[in-house]
């Protein structure tokens, strides 16, 4: 199994910056891809960014030129480096880990989320 535990979060006004962290244990190397979700009240799971052991990545709409995803494998982390963020921006986010001996397209693990709130 693996764990994932998020870091990071917090309260910043519109414009500001925060990095978000994510520390995996466990099975490490079952790990393939990771990403970041989101999840606003009222509002559907929402893909944020993902990144391949390879380092290719994949970012959402909205948060593309704004966010960056970052891995390093040596430390089993993931990070979201997140600028000029927007009040909508506020969500619990998630981070997710894909094993690669799965053949289900889906992520495999997720962590507990780390709280951000965006104020204007």
């Amino acid at each position: 199994q693996v764990q994932l535990v998020e870091s990071g979060g917090g309260l910043v006004q519109a414009g500001g910056s925060l990095r978000l962290s994510c520390a995996a244990s466990g099975s490490i190397s079952s790990i393939n891809s990771m990403g970041w979700y989101r999840q606003a009240p009222g509002k559907q799971r929402e893909l944020v960014a993902g990144i391949t052991s390879g380092g290719s990545t994949i970012y959402g709409d909205s948060v593309k030129g704004r966010f960056t995803i970052s891995r390093d494998n040596a430390k089993n982390t993931v990070y979201l480096q997140m600028n000029s963020l927007k009040p909508e921006d506020t969500a619990v986010y998630y981070c997710a880990a894909d094993n690669r001996y799965s053949a289900s397209t889906e992520y495999d693990y997720w962590g507990q989320g780390t709280q951000v709130t965006v104020s204007s």
